[in-house]
């Protein structure tokens, strides 16, 4: 599949996609490399990389997150499919062999971010390493990955927004320009992650950076959900979940982090700071 996309407003190039970056033919089987696939991977490793970088300051070691990533990446891949699967019901339930088939599209971050520090709990009480260490790295790493990720959104023209006059419009396929979406959350997130990269090494509590970062993507999420065409939404209702769960978790961890760091005042967190980091 071939799509096209444009900022007419910007600038006259167009831009032409192939979804398979290469298709090698097996038999009676085509075996593809997917451009979709390249960056989400391209996405996770530089998380992982920024991760063994910081292990040690979260009291971890790069052993340990290995360990934790064989285990946390398929469940979360399952737990994005899922979450999709799930609010997608009416459309699934009649066709339950199109389940299993991810490699068609259809999974959601949110469903990801639940399954992974669900998994990050249950293996840090299991290797008795201080899993709040490991939800504000992990927070980190999401960051990074979801900044990447969103531009395999753009080389698949999908997940935009409503039509626009704004003089950044994408036109998909020649289309009325529409808000490209994906590039709201992509530099929201490199906002985010910049704060909190430089913050982390001053952070007050242990599990701080893991508030912030709910807030702080459930606060961009809420708003940029509100612009996208392609949402799922709670049942039959009008409420577009992701955006319904984005202003939960805004209020929540906001809420959480002001009685942690101003009301109950705890104590800064003991780090292994580098000597150059300080």
């Amino acid at each position: 599949m071939t799509n096209t996309v444009a900022f007419p407003h910007l600038f006259d190039t167009v831009f032409t996609f192939h979804r398979e970056i290469f298709v090698i033919p097996i038999g009676s089987m085509q075996f593809s490399i997917k451009w979709y696939g390249l960056i989400i991977a391209i996405g996770f490793s530089l998380a992982v990389l920024y991760a063994f970088k910081r292990a040690p300051q979260f009291g971890t070691t790069t052993d340990e997150l290995i360990d934790g990533l064989l285990i946390t990446l398929p469940i979360s891949i399952v737990g994005a499919r899922a979450y999709y699967v799930l609010n997608s019901w009416s459309y699934y339930s009649e066709r339950p062999g199109e389940i299993i088939r991810i490699w068609e599209g259809g999974l959601a971050i949110y469903g990801a971010v639940i399954a992974a520090f669900i998994t990050v709990y249950i293996y840090g009480r299991v290797k008795k390493i201080d899993f709040f260490n490991l939800f504000d790295l992990a927070s980190l790493g999401f960051l990074i990955g979801q900044i990447v990720g969103r531009w395999a959104n753009f080389v698949n023209a999908e997940a935009f927004g409503g039509p626009t006059d704004a003089p950044w419009g994408m036109s998909i396929n020649g289309g009325a320009p529409v808000h490209p979406t994906f590039l709201y959350e992509s530099l929201w997130n490199v906002i985010g992650f910049a704060f909190l990269h430089f913050y982390s090494k001053r952070r007050h509590f242990k599990g701080e950076i893991a508030l912030l970062y709910f807030a702080w993507y459930g606060l961009g999420r809420f708003f940029i959900e509100g612009l996208r065409t392609d949402s799922l939404y709670l049942g039959g209702t009008g409420i577009r979940v992701s955006q319904l769960f984005a202003i939960l978790s805004y209020v929540a961890a906001l809420g959480l982090w002001v009685y942690l760091r101003f009301v109950r005042k705890t104590p800064p967190a003991m780090l292994a700071l580098d000597k150059d980091e300080e």
